[in-house]
């Protein structure tokens, strides 16, 4: 005889129902509690919003016990918003200012990570909350208990009922996975057969991959402005870099015995790669390898050995500083990532400029870099801003009954492009006007018995937040608009009539939405990832020339903190960042279709850039470095000259504003094609500047899909081996 089968829910639907068990039982406690037992409908009604807008209108991410955490900290910035709200709501003229200006803030946090971003709405709510009547700033007091209560459920569900069984690998995890894989590149690299097999290399990708932030849960995401964040994230590009560098470790110039080898730098980068994973993992890592793979650094940054002067030599000397500069970058990220700022001290002051800072100058980087019309955090908080400010204000003039309800509707309907605020609105409405169906009726036939309202609200709600978040915006708004007439049924008499009043706020509220979404910067992230990459490849270009022309102009180096323009193209490269993560949140089918530009690489070229200026014009010491000879100056200068044209003229097909055909560019063939053979006499630096400029063609390439083309047609026209 079988057993009897299990009942499971889809997979979309367990993960929001134990949450919706988590805030309906929070939500349903506080508001009975209040509202029967202490016969306070004023705290009732904040320990039920409460709950609601930290956990049904927020979006934290993560598991119940990590936005538990997040909750923490909210509280007191709730009695902060509810405070400021009661008094400011007393006149119209201050509550529009007061919306206008706390909207702002709230929103603009979002530059602050997922999680911030996520907490903002329902915060936004605890403000928009006390804005309406009654205006009665004697019930203070009852308001901050009832917010208080009801958050306090919260986290106490978040943390302990239903606890979250997450399958994610966290992102210390993921880069320790890929110190790993570094760790068996360079030992196959260091020992016969010296080279890595074509399966090995395939087998790293996914591990690579698996360090974008695309490819990362918001939870488990480095994206917040702190110490370890930053060196997390530093850590996973540089592991990036390592992996791609030592795969195209070109071949043993001699063999293993020859001056310019180099096993002793693939030895110093494994152990040094060991060393990283078991400090990522928590483990008591020695830091023997860290400060042998400095040596051999530094030592690579004086010249190859002497005697080794052919090119076959020189080029692998410079791939080598490139492995040893990423392997160092990986260790000492990782070192900070781990220890926070006690991981400062063996950080080099320039790239990692934010290991000895605190949080408070951390934060004030992470906002002032973004506090321009530039950025798309700094656009969505302004549109979201005055937008709310709008409807506050045709609420206080229009007096519109339960104008709450309009506010919540802009909140919640205001998308980031014109578009998508179109489409929320559309199915948002046909929603509403559903569930305000099904409430009026329901307030017709039960009419003041209030007790059915009080036994239906719990399972109802329990349906609301399971159903509407898999369903979308428009299941969200029906049922949610039946929860709030039973709500409002229990704290004073009502009829029908509440359900039209709710209609025509959401109605209200989604005009309101919509004029702002088609008024301020209607497009999203779209052309604002193009303005921002196109930027972002000009400072490029600009870091490309200089450089090369210091390489050629030889000099006295110093260790400066950066090369120079390295804080205009840092800028650019995270306004492309936050333009490209938004981006990838909003509907596509906008101007360029979404596949026709790898954005990915076109960040990658701004990183790369950026670590190829200072690692030929930033030494760990002071060096003398001749000037390059005429042959080696001509050429250097030209493919740098080249590069950056490059750089220019996909900046321009990127660029939205510009009219450069949109035309493929044989980038490679016109970069190095006159350069097959090497001047003869280069020195090593020319080959360093070289395999950079290099490595920037390639992101070139990828950016505009030339990489993919050309690879196939070199596939075409090759001979199968043996």
């Amino acid at each position: 005889m079988g057993g009897v089968p299990k009942l499971r829910l889809p997979a979309a639907y367990a993960a929001t129902a134990r949450r919706s068990v988590r805030v309906t039982l929070a939500a349903s406690a506080g508001f009975y509690l209040f509202l029967y037992g202490f016969d306070s409908s004023v705290a009732a009604t904040y320990a039920l919003f409460a709950a609601i807008s930290m956990a049904g209108l927020s979006h934290i991410p993560g598991t119940g016990r990590q936005r538990a955490r997040v909750l923490i900290p909210v509280v007191p910035a709730c009695w902060v918003l509810i405070t400021i709200g009661t008094y400011l709501s007393v006149r119209t003229w201050s509550a529009v200012v007061g919306m206008l200006v706390i909207g702002f803030v709230l929103a603009f946090t979002a530059v602050g990570g997922p999680r911030p971003a996520g907490a903002a709405p329902g915060l936004q709510l605890m403000y928009i909350l006390p804005s309406f009547p009654p205006y009665d700033p004697g019930s203070l007091g009852e308001r901050l208990v009832g917010a208080t209560v009801g958050l306090a459920l919260l986290i106490l569900a978040e943390a302990f009922l239903l606890p979250d069984h997450p399958k994610t690998v966290p992102y210390r995890e993921r880069a320790a996975r890929a110190a790993d894989c570094a760790e068996r590149f360079a030992d196959a690299l260091s020992s016969p057969p010296y080279a890595l097999s074509d399966t090995t290399v395939r087998a790293a990708r996914p591990l690579s991959r698996d360090l974008r932030s695309s490819q990362v849960p918001e939870a488990d995401r480095p994206a917040g402005p702190s110490v370890r964040d930053r060196a997390l994230a530093h850590t996973g590009l540089a592991a990036r870099t390592l992996l791609a560098r030592l795969a195209l470790m070109p071949p043993l110039p001699g063999g293993p015995t020859s001056p310019g080898a180099g096993l002793d730098v693939l030895r110093a980068v494994r152990d040094s790669s060991r060393e990283t994973a078991e400090r990522l993992r928590g483990r008591k890592a020695e830091t023997a390898a860290h400060a042998e793979l400095w040596r051999v650094r530094q030592a690579l940054a004086a010249g190859p050995p002497d005697g080794a002067a052919a090119p076959a030599v020189l080029r692998r000397h410079a791939v080598a500083l490139e492995v040893a500069d990423a392997a160092l970058a990986m260790s000492t990220a990782a070192d900070i990532a781990v220890r926070g700022r006690a991981g400062a001290v063996t950080a080099a002051p320039g790239r990692f400029w934010y290991a000895g800072m605190r949080a408070p100058q951390l934060w004030w980087r992470r906002l002032s870099g973004h506090l321009g019309q530039r950025s798309v955090f700094f656009q969505n908080a302004v549109r979201i801003s005055l937008a709310l400010a709008a409807a506050r204000a045709i609420a206080g003039i229009d007096t519109l009954p339960h104008g709450f309800w309009l506010l919540l509707a802009t909140l919640s309907l205001t998308r980031t492009t014109a578009r998508g605020t179109r489409s929320a609105v559309r199915v948002a409405l046909i929603g509403t006007l559903a569930g305000a169906l099904v409430a009026a009726t329901l307030l017709a036939l039960v009419g003041t018995d209030i007790e059915v309202y009080a036994a239906v609200l719990p399972p109802l709600m329990l349906v609301t937040f399971t159903v509407g978040p898999v369903r979308g915006v428009g299941w969200s708004q029906a049922m949610f608009t039946v929860v709030v007439a039973l709500v409002f049924a229990q704290l004073a008499p009502a009829t029908w009539q509440l359900a039209e009043f709710r209609l025509l706020d959401v109605m209200a509220g989604s005009a309101i939405g919509a004029v702002f979404g088609l008024l301020a910067w209607p497009r999203g992230a779209h052309d604002e990832l193009r303005r921002a990459a196109a930027t972002l490849l000009r400072h490029a270009a600009e870091t490309a020339v200089d450089t090369t022309a210091q390489v050629a102009a030889g000099g006295t180096r110093v260790p400066l903190l950066t090369a120079p323009g390295h804080r205009s193209l840092q800028h650019a490269l995270i306004m492309a960042e936050s333009a490209y993560a938004q981006y990838q949140s909003e509907p596509k089918g906008l101007g360029v279709p979404a596949g026709r530009y790898d954005w990915q690489a076109t960040l990658m070229a701004g990183h790369h850039t950026l670590w190829g200026a200072d690692r030929m014009l930033v030494p760990p010491e002071p060096v003398e470095v001749p000037p390059l000879e005429r042959g080696p100056t001509e050429a250097v200068t030209r493919i740098g000259d080249r590069v950056a044209a490059g750089m220019l003229l996909v900046s321009a097909r990127l660029d939205p504003t510009g009219d450069t055909p949109d035309t493929t560019v044989p980038l490679r063939a016109r970069t190095f094609d006159d350069f097959s053979a090497e001047p003869p006499g280069a020195p090593w630096q020319y080959y360093a500047a070289v395999s950079w400029l290099d490595a920037l063609v390639t992101d070139l390439e990828r950016i505009t899909g030339e990489l993919g083309e050309r690879k196939d047609a070199e596939s075409t026209v090759t001979p199968p081996g043996p």
